[in-house]
């Protein structure tokens, strides 16, 4: 019986790999436009990081983490998500101590026991951002707009931002009493996980897609009519940063995001083209979740965004931009006595910039110009006894079978005039 991959994974083939790496790098490039630097934290942690962060009553908690005991009885888990543990990063490496903001970005494997949909898989691919040591509103304004210019880049224009804020601890506990007490008379009515968020935060019902839960819930109030003055201009001051910059923007009093360690703003980006699985990323504002993971009382602010979910997107909106791998050079050698000056012709181009494919065995000239053509090669170089004799090359373009002979030594002089120059030459 053959060995097949485990359910809700899935093998990246390599022509599916040239679009994650297109992703990799628009995502590094607008990124680091920000001045965000890339950090690279382990596939598992303590356990205790993710409880003590995600938050205790939170589905991932619950029900999705693949947690495991090592050889030393320590509990572990593959991460779910990132923000934990870059802010465990943050804390254990004392970034703080250098003052002022750190910018922080990461692309990587996460993992969820969930049930697989298009678009969702246990192990899958995010990437995000941090920004900590600020509480200004315009850290929340970065952010928002660092997220809508990566999907513009990316060629998504539709976008609008779903935005909240769902206060401080002080503001928020007393809407969540309001919670409390408008949803107990309905508790029997209430989903299996709903009656235990109850207990624990009430507002995570707000949160949930079950249809009765959502009937109960719509007589809640705003949240906003419980935020205090500092939160309430806190909003303020980031919707305003964010109209500064052009972006477009939408108040949506039922998000509430679904981890715990989020305070005030709160925010999905949507692209409106793709009806109800809309969402690109989510966010927020969280600043206590440092102090949480052993650091001091510092603030943070991020988003993340799953790379699957993306690249489907993309996928629906005719992109990601096409690229090609295919060999500007196919070598062709004709005999046994050429294969070395062949080898070290094709190590040469390859040096030199060149994506240069070579048939590995000798064989006739019709089986390798065919192998070209398969491999869709833009020039065939061909080594034959003759022209080498005479110090020459004949170079074969291979879309229309125009066919040159070269002087051997000004071979690269030659395919910058008929080649586009190679982008990644080594000096």
């Amino acid at each position: 019986m053959k060995t097949t991959v485990p359910r809700g994974t899935f093998d990246i083939m390599p022509d599916e790999v040239m679009n994650w790496e297109w992703m990799e790098k628009t995502i590094r490039q607008v990124f680091s436009r920000y001045g965000y630097q890339e950090i690279r934290t382990p596939v598992f942690e303590h356990t205790e990081l993710f409880q003590r962060g995600i938050g205790a009553t939170t589905d991932i908690v619950e029900k999705e983490m693949y947690t495991f005991r090592d050889k030393g009885d320590r509990s572990l888990t593959l991460r779910p998500e990132g923000t934990a543990p870059v802010v465990r990063a943050y804390v254990e490496h004392k970034l703080y101590s250098r003052g002022g903001v750190v910018k922080l970005f990461y692309i990587g494997p996460m993992f969820r026991q969930e049930r697989p949909q298009a678009g969702r898989f246990r192990q899958f691919h995010q990437f995000g951002v941090e920004l900590l040591g600020e509480d200004s509103p315009l850290a929340d304004a970065e952010i928002i707009t660092l997220a809508v210019d990566l999907y513009k880049k990316m060629g998504l224009e539709d976008l609008e931002v779903l935005l909240n804020s769902i206060g401080c601890p002080a503001c928020r506990g007393k809407y969540r009493e309001t919670l409390y007490s408008l949803f107990q008379p309905h508790v029997s009515e209430l989903c299996e996980s709903c009656r235990r968020r109850l207990e624990k935060n009430p507002l995570r019902l707000l949160d949930c897609k079950n249809s009765r839960c959502r009937e109960i819930t719509q007589t809640a109030p705003a949240l906003e009519e419980y935020l205090c003055t500092a939160c309430r201009e806190h909003l303020e001051q980031v919707l305003s940063f964010l109209e500064h910059a052009g972006v477009r923007y939408r108040l949506d009093p039922r998000l509430v995001r679904g981890f715990d360690y989020y305070t005030r703003t709160v925010f999905e980006v949507v692209n409106n083209d793709l009806g109800a699985q809309n969402a690109v990323c989510g966010g927020g504002r969280y600043d206590h979740l440092v102090a949480e993971c052993g650091g001091p009382q510092i603030a943070g602010v991020g988003f993340a965004s799953g790379m699957e979910r993306l690249l489907l997107t993309l996928q629906q909106k005719g992109g990601p931009p096409g690229f090609s791998r295919h060999p500007q050079v196919y070598l062709v050698i004709l005999s046994d006595e050429l294969t070395a000056a062949g080898f070290k012709l094709a190590t040469e181009l390859r040096r030199y910039g060149y994506y240069t494919e070579t048939c590995l065995a000798v064989k006739s000239l019709k089986a390798q110009l065919r192998a070209a053509d398969k491999q869709k090669a833009n020039l065939a170089i061909i080594l034959g006894k003759d022209e080498w004799k005479d110090r020459q090359i004949s170079v074969r373009r291979m879309s229309d079978g125009t066919q040159w002979r070269v002087d051997r030594k000004r071979i690269k002089e030659f395919l910058t005039e008929v080649l586009s120059p190679p982008a990644d030459r080594e000096d």
